[in-house]
């Protein structure tokens, strides 16, 4: 049996852990946007009510309470995380033009970076260019505060900036903050009425689509 070339291993092991590591960011950022897109459908809903349906602010304390019950291991159905919701759907449709614009990019970045735009920022002008750097740069929930808190947006002159929609650098403050976000693994708890077949049916899928991807990426 021919031994093992260690240099040839050391690259292809190289390979697969960057490889690895980069389904890892797809999936949570795959994840994240699916929590934010429901979030989004829940603030205009929850708008919605509150605008033609004469609903007071205490239909919200209900409503936490119910879904709170039903999934019981999410936090981000408290109370006070439904009067964020509502809050950052508000501060974004100030500008229809801009807020549909932005939505597609506010998917890709953390919900704890969301809050923190909508809590710093003045103006959703500000607020989109701080999320494309955000994505651009990959920075953290820190490094964000400190350039908002800087007023790099003034210095930099107002321009916003589109960013192509791409994963931020793997070994980013983003990309881990995006892995362990605790919305995230909070959004994928599972309760007792999860069909066991389709959960087993969803993960040989996601394999099955690992190995392709995999396999595509090396033959390029």
């Amino acid at each position: 049996m021919a031994q093992v070339d260690k240099t040839d291993y050391q690259q292809w092991l190289g390979s697969l852990k960057q490889a690895f590591r980069q389904r890892q960011l797809k999936a949570a950022v795959a994840v994240n946007t699916q929590l934010l897109e429901f979030y989004w459908l829940l603030g205009q809903e929850i708008i919605q009510k509150q605008q033609h349906s004469q609903w007071g602010d205490a239909f919200l304390d209900k409503l936490s309470r119910d879904l709170s019950n039903e999934f019981p291991d999410v936090k981000g159905f408290s109370l006070r995380n439904l009067k964020y919701i509502r809050q950052w759907v508000s501060f974004w449709n100030q500008d229809d033009v801009i807020g549909q614009q932005a939505v597609a990019q506010l998917m890709h970045i953390p919900w704890g970076h969301n809050l923190l735009l909508i809590s710093k920022c003045r103006s959703i002008e500000e607020a989109l260019f701080y999320v494309t750097q955000t994505q651009h740069h990959g920075w953290s929930r820190a490094v964000l505060t400190h350039q908002i808190d800087s007023q790099l947006w003034q210095r930099k002159g107002n321009a916003v900036t589109n960013f192509e929609q791409t994963l931020p650098p793997v070994q980013s403050d983003l990309a881990q903050q995006s892995l362990k976000d605790p919305y995230v693994f909070d959004f994928l708890a599972l309760t007792e009425d999860y069909n066991e077949h389709e959960l087993e049916k969803a993960l040989v899928d996601h394999i099955s689509q690992f190995l392709l991807e995999l396999g595509a990426g090396f033959a390029t």
